[in-house]
């Protein structure tokens, strides 16, 4: 397992813009070839080209494990049939966090969808704020072997949330000291893509909370 820096769109938000698990990293439509070959090297997946309510913000708009995945209501009839499966709201990567393991989910989004979430992604799910955030998805980046989470988010709910996801998280930082950590991460179980302003220590973080050495 690696970590690599790079970036999308010469920014270092690599998670707003892209979106993958262990199979695909999904690509808006039109990224760079070159671009989209180095991802899938990294990341050891193959590409799908796509966009999400016509848009290039894929790691905001889905949310995506190894067992399905989810898409806004806005989204558009072709990217549907491309992609599959629907939910309410429309910034529901910001929304949701999931591996394959469990997933935590915002407040803002009812409970009677939670067992259409678990159903879709073969998880159990709760619904909690995280650091006082309503965007959980923004919070937490998990793959199963590891991941990380807002450092303001206090001790118990660390606890909490690791257990429903079934890996300790480690807080942490990225691009240079955002808390936002999902818009400056791609991960999955072979790898990691983090936004090319990410500096030393956080890398060390990276490394220990994701078990980058085993």
């Amino acid at each position: 397992m690696g970590i690599f820096k790079y970036d999308v769109y010469r920014s270092p938000n690599v998670g707003i813009y892209a979106k993958c698990n262990d199979r695909f990293v999904f690509i808006p439509n039109g990224f760079a070839i070159t671009k989209v070959k180095n991802l899938c090297e990294f990341l050891k997946t193959d590409h799908i080209f796509t966009s999400v309510a016509n848009t290039r913000l894929l790691g905001v708009l889905m949310v995506v494990n190894n067992n399905g995945l989810l898409l806004p209501r806005n989204c558009l009839e072709e990217e549907r049939i491309q992609l599959k499966k629907k939910t309410k709201h429309t910034a529901i990567g910001n929304l949701i966090c999931v591996n394959d393991k469990g997933g935590v989910m915002s407040p803002l989004i009812p409970n009677e969808y939670v067992k259409k979430v678990e159903d879709i992604l073969g998880i159990e799910v709760i619904r909690k704020r995280i650091a006082g955030y309503h965007q959980a998805g923004a919070m937490v980046i998990a793959t199963s072997r590891g991941g990380i989470i807002h450092p303001a988010t206090e001790e118990e709910d660390i606890k909490t949330i690791s257990q429903v996801l079934g890996v300790e998280l480690e807080p942490a930082t990225i691009n240079g000291g955002s808390p936002f950590i999902a818009a400056g991460v791609l991960a999955n179980n072979a790898s990691l893509v983090v936004g090319a302003l990410t500096n030393g220590p956080e890398l060390v973080m990276l490394t220990k909370a994701f078990r980058v050495e085993d």
